[in-house]
């Protein structure tokens, strides 16, 4: 799954548009290699997201094409 794609549906970022803007900007880290929104994502992978002074760092547990807003937590875990 494209990256823009799943930080839209593990609700990590709200809207593909901005997660686009992120990785565009090289906020958003995969395996602690800046990344482009068109980049693969898989499970085991480590992302890390800078939002503005603060990290947040997450491993993906699963990738799915659509989730609940209940069941987006289970896509991934706080590191």
């Amino acid at each position: 799954m494209r990256l823009d794609k799943f930080l839209k549906v593990s609700r990590l970022i709200k809207r593909r548009t901005v997660a686009n803007e992120a990785c565009d900007a090289g906020r958003v880290l995969v395996n602690d290699k800046p990344a482009k929104a068109s980049a693969a994502v898989k499970a085991g992978d480590i992302l890390e997201i800078q939002f503005g002074t603060k990290a947040v760092r997450v491993e993906v547990l699963d990738v799915q094409e659509t989730v609940k807003k209940d069941d987006a937590k289970e896509l991934y875990r706080y590191l």
